[in-house]
């Protein structure tokens, strides 16, 4: 499958589930607020993701994929589904020891997590009921990961990449028809994290078996190509989930602070997940097989392409997007969340860290597009390094940013620590003779940044003219929010044409089977 049109497939799927995900965290904000509730819910949800996104995406990613095309291009698919089969053994039996020991010692663990909720037994108590209900979820959605790795390099991206659709509609339907039932709301959209765990398993696992790729159960055996992906996943995993990583320690420290500070930044984050789901985790989803592949094969040129084009994408649709948020961070919040338990007062607080997490959008972006580089030449060493500069970083920001801006200080940290981040991996890869950026490159993004900027200039200025109707709340502000939203869109794509940041035959090659 050509490379944009693998990107345009997982991000159209991905933008499916966040417009779901964004429905759900519109009725959450509406049920719970920015409370004590919807707070413990964060935290339970958010820690079993982190595991997740570091054991699974994160470490697959880097070390599984690579080594899995690789056998499957140049030994066939026989020998590619028994490595497959082995890495699944042991993923299994190690995180079915890891959930036990994190289940029985969660008190313990939340001490580390969520140190500002010591003094508060209730929250405390609250906070580690709903994350033993949620935190099983990360074995079920590591195999999911693992599985959706095998069909990614087979180039089949649908149903992995519809997976988190299943996880939207799980908690969507928790939170309107479970809640009653339960204690509170948060007990219900934990109850709907644990069966949309079930339900994402067999949807992949029967994907596996159409795609010609089941994969039996083994006893866990530690093979040559076994070891050597268990010796890249630990780099690989810290690699490629240092964003997640920087979110902990932003969970952490703002636990410390005022009631609220963790929701502020978890609803802010959840719409800076819009563009970055959509385009970065498309793009490196869909770009580490891709040169794994042409590496195999000897085809450094095809490479050097794919990664050029990858990137002169993702920064089309990315840059226009982060512009776009630090520009109208007020009525995108108030409009998709402010009712029900959600306040003026939790806007005002969200869409500041909403327009500083935009800032980093394109690093994060980047740092998608920028990884799959080290881990197709399986190099999981150095983005560890780089990633290890970055955390350090982010937690030196961190503490010396939360008492003057609070919040905000956090989201701050996060978007600098993302740029050094990216930053570093681009210029190591420059060095190595692994990324040459390419005319094309280099001429359109610049050109796409120009458009951009006057895109936002212009959204600003209608801002304040359909302010009137955001204040007025029900269908005034979400008619206000869609007309910013496609004028937005209307004129950026005239802008892009006028400044030749791309040209008519581009657009229609993401969506087409010839595209490059």
């Amino acid at each position: 499958m050509p490379l944009l049109r693998s990107i345009a497939t997982v991000g159209g799927f991905t933008l499916l589930s966040r417009i779901l995900g964004f429905l759900r965290d519109i009725l959450i904000a509406w049920v719970l607020g920015a409370g004590g509730v919807a707070d413990a819910f964060f935290v339970a949800f958010k820690l079993p993701n982190l595991f997740r996104r570091l054991f699974a995406e994160g470490a697959f990613n880097a070390a599984f994929v690579p080594q899995f095309a690789g056998l499957h291009e140049a030994e066939g698919g026989d020998q590619a589904r028994l490595f497959a089969e082995r890495a699944l053994a042991v993923l299994l039996w190690f995180l079915l020891v890891f959930v036990i020991l994190f289940e029985m010692a969660m008190p313990l663990v939340m001490r580390g997590f969520a140190p500002g909720f010591v003094d508060d037994p209730e929250q405390f108590a609250r906070t580690v009921e709903l994350t033993r209900i949620t935190f099983p979820y990360l074995l079920l959605i590591s195999l999911v990961s693992l599985m959706a790795g095998v069909l990614n390099s087979l180039d089949r991206f649908a149903a992995a990449a519809a997976t988190p659709i299943l996880l939207n509609l799980s908690l969507i339907g928790a939170v309107l028809w479970l809640t009653p039932y339960v204690a509170t709301a948060g007990h219900a959209l934990a109850w709907g994290v644990a069966v949309a765990g079930i339900a994402q398993f067999l949807w992949l696992l029967i994907a596996c078996v159409r795609a010609g790729m089941p994969l039996a159960l083994r006893l866990p055996r530690l093979t040559p190509a076994v070891r050597t992906m268990l010796v890249r996943v630990l780099p690989g995993a810290i690699g490629a989930g240092v964003y997640q990583i920087n979110l902990v320690i932003d969970m952490v420290i703002a636990s410390l602070l005022a009631t609220g500070s963790i929701s502020y930044l978890f609803f802010a984050d959840r719409i800076n997940q819009l563009p970055l789901g959509v385009v970065g985790v498309a793009v490196g989803t869909a770009l580490l097989p891709r040169i794994s592949r042409q590496l195999r094969a000897g085809d450094e040129t095809g490479a050097h392409q794919s990664q050029n084009r990858a990137l002169e994408f993702s920064m089309f649709l990315t840059l226009p997007a982060a512009l776009a948020l630090i520009a109208i961070p007020v009525p995108i919040v108030s409009t998709l969340f402010e009712r029900g338990a959600f306040g003026p007062e939790a806007t005002a607080a969200t869409a500041p860290a909403l327009a500083i997490y935009a800032a980093g959008l394109p690093a994060y972006v980047l740092i998608k597009g920028l990884t799959p580089g080290f881990f197709a030449r399986q190099d999981t060493v150095m983005p560890v390094k780089i990633a290890a500069v970055a955390l350090v970083v982010n937690l030196v920001l961190n503490l010396a940013l939360m008492g003057p801006l609070q919040h905000l200080g956090i989201a701050t940290a996060t978007a600098l620590s993302a740029w050094l981040n990216a930053g570093t991996l681009a210029w190591v890869l420059r060095r190595r003779g692994h990324l040459r950026l390419d005319d094309r490159f280099k001429s359109r993004v610049g050109r796409a940044l120009a458009a951009s900027v006057v895109m936002a200039l212009a959204l600003g200025a209608a801002a304040i003219a359909v302010a009137p109707w955001i204040d007025a709340g029900g269908f005034l502000r979400i008619t206000g929010l869609v007309g910013l939203v496609i004028g937005g869109l209307l004129l950026y794509g005239g802008l892009a044409l006028l400044f030749r940041a791309a040209t008519v035959d581009d657009l229609r090659r993401i969506v087409s089977r010839r595209a490059a």
